[in-house]
């Protein structure tokens, strides 16, 4: 019985690391997709000023909007009333990394 209770919180053990792990990596990609795409004009991290003052930073987009909520938005490109801000289309993939890296701002 102990060795059956011992499998069991091991396999929920690796399951919570693997999970962890993979919305690490998430974090990480949608990190290098805004230091790539939006950091010329957002300020992408936790601390500092966006280099367009008119561009909001996104650790503070979740004070706007809710988060989850713009993947809609990004996978049919996001357009604003500016036109300095470039239009993006982002895959599936991208959307969920970005989304993960904007969440983890919120903290």
């Amino acid at each position: 019985m102990l060795k059956v209770i011992g499998t069991v919180a091991s396999v929920g053990a690796l399951l919570i690391s693997t999970t962890a792990h993979a919305q690490d990596s998430a974090v990480q990609r949608g990190r290098a997709f805004a230091e790539t795409n939006c950091a010329r004009c957002h300020a992408i991290g936790p601390v500092g000023e966006s280099p367009l003052p008119k561009a909001p930073p996104f650790r503070a987009l979740h004070q706007r909007y809710p988060v989850d909520q713009l993947a809609e938005a990004l996978a049919e490109g996001i357009r604003t009333a500016h036109p300095a801000m470039p239009e993006f289309v982002l895959d599936k993939r991208q959307i969920g990394d970005l989304i993960a890296y904007l969440k983890s701002l919120e903290r």
